[in-house]
């Protein structure tokens, strides 16, 4: 018997079109208790219009190679297909597998300057060298959800190293644009959990440290 996921899999992909409200990088971070190491996956499109037939807000994963080609930003509309995610709690993004892009309409003018920040985001190598700091949800979710610089992350912990197959997930949400951002708020300071009941906290010199390179307007 096929399991959900190959289910998914087979099943028809979603039409869906509308106006991008905004587009950041998707990057997956893996955490073991002080060490953390993040995986540069592609960019997800913030979209308000039509998917499956319905009329709503949803988001949609693509490669990095359909960003460099079609340079999308907010303001553009987009159509293409793609599959429902297979599971929620693992997953930024609404849809993924994304195919038959096809930018519809360019957004007029230039991007009004930020922030936040909604013009073309830059290559995944620009965000890995540029480091990110914690970013309070609340603040991510009612001002930088259309920023370029905005992030939030799938978030895989390994509890126990002796026992990696424990593991346990939720979001995390980052900013990697310029330090003297005015809407930026760091929020508390996030716990890691470890073997038997143990916790590491990420302390704020880890975000010091993260982007010390870059001056405050960087």
């Amino acid at each position: 018997m096929a399991t959900e996921r190959e289910q998914r899999a087979a099943a028809p992909k979603l039409a869906w079109s509308g106006e991008v409200l905004g587009v950041q990088p998707r990057i997956d971070l893996g955490r073991s208790f002080d060490q953390r190491q993040h995986s540069y996956l592609g960019f997800v499109l913030f979209l308000r219009g039509e998917a499956g037939g319905e009329a709503r807000e949803f988001s949609v994963r693509i490669g990095p190679g359909a960003q460099a080609k079609h340079a999308f930003r907010a303001g553009d509309r987009v159509s293409g297909a793609a599959h429902p995610v297979a599971d929620r709690e693992r997953e930024t993004a609404d849809l993924y597998k994304a195919s038959a892009l096809k930018l519809a309409g360019r957004a007029v003018g230039e991007a009004a300057p930020g922030p936040p920040w909604r013009g073309v985001p830059p290559a995944l190598e620009v965000y890995r060298a540029r480091g990110h700091r914690r970013l309070d949800v609340r603040t991510y979710e009612a001002k930088c959800g259309s920023c370029i610089w905005g992030c939030r992350m799938a978030v895989e912990m390994v509890i126990d190293q002796w026992k990696p197959e424990v593991r346990e997930h939720r979001f995390e949400t980052f900013c990697y644009g310029p330090k003297s951002c005015p809407l930026y708020r760091a929020g508390p300071t996030r716990k890691v959990p470890g073997r038997k009941g143990m916790s590491w906290q990420e302390e704020d010199w880890v975000d010091e440290e993260a982007t010390g390179h870059r001056g405050a307007d960087e």
